[in-house]
């Protein structure tokens, strides 16, 4: 049986904040844990998790997300919102003819703002795609390890997608830099037989890498860390946990 993905994690030294932050640009709820704080995942939108960690410098990062408009207007309020809420424009090298924006939220996150022509998203909901670096190999090795469909494999590149749609996992193909600190981002995994599970990964290609607080840490066929963990460790943990709601905001 797949792993479930429960969310996206990201280091962050304010949690709350950056969790605030995400709810507020995608209309979401927060849920506060122990560690951090959750977006859920719902409606085939995978889920967002950011716990406290010191977030060093400003390796690690292999993975950012796109986030979808439905007109030049939706686009222009996507990144007005989120200037407004502390994320500022950043330059990583993209064209004057392309017409995706890249922000950084208010920790330096790296996201795109995609423009409503962009037919590879379309029907993906507001949280289209987290766009990863990686060869075929990981991607496939993903494909394997959640049971999801390959919706994209063209020179190098791939995608998968839930079987009931939403948000793509996708993998950019060569060249792909080497990786050199931990990854700041990264994905978080349950089951509902752990030790199975993870015998299954590691047949697939995953190495184990520690195990903590009855969950286990591998890595993927490139190094990126994950996580896999009981049915309730990574929804709010085990009864008895805090959960607070906090209301989205509108705009």
């Amino acid at each position: 049986m797949s792993s479930t993905l429960v969310a996206v994690t990201f280091d962050a030294a304010d949690p709350e904040g950056l969790a605030s932050f995400w709810g507020r640009l995608l209309d979401r709820q927060v849920v506060g844990e122990a560690n951090g704080a959750l977006l859920p995942a719902y409606d085939s939108q995978v889920g967002l998790r950011f716990v406290a960690a010191p977030t060093g410098d400003s390796g690690g990062r292999r993975l950012h997300l796109h986030v979808t408009s439905t007109s030049l207007e939706d686009q222009q309020r996507t990144v007005a919102t989120a200037l407004s809420l502390g994320g500022r424009h950043l330059d990583v090298g993209q064209l004057p003819e392309e017409e995706h924006i890249v922000l950084g939220d208010p920790a330096g996150n790296e996201f795109c703002v995609i423009e409503a022509a962009n037919n590879f998203l379309a029907g993906c909901g507001r949280l289209g795609e987290v766009s990863c670096d990686g060869n075929r190999e990981v991607g496939l090795f993903w494909r394997d390890a959640l049971g999801w469909p390959l919706v994209w494999d063209r020179d190098g590149e791939t995608a998968i997608q839930s079987p009931a749609g939403g948000t793509k996992l996708s993998w950019g193909g060569p060249p792909v830099a080497p990786k050199q600190n931990r990854n700041r981002r990264r994905f978080d995994l349950e089951a509902a037989d752990p030790p199975r599970e993870v015998a299954r990964l590691m047949a697939l290609g995953a190495t184990r890498l520690t195990e903590r607080d009855g969950s286990t840490e591998l890595a993927d066929p490139e190094g990126n860390e994950f996580r896999v963990a009981p049915v309730q460790d990574l929804r709010g943990g085990v009864e008895g946990s805090v959960w607070k709601a906090l209301p989205p905001a509108r705009f």
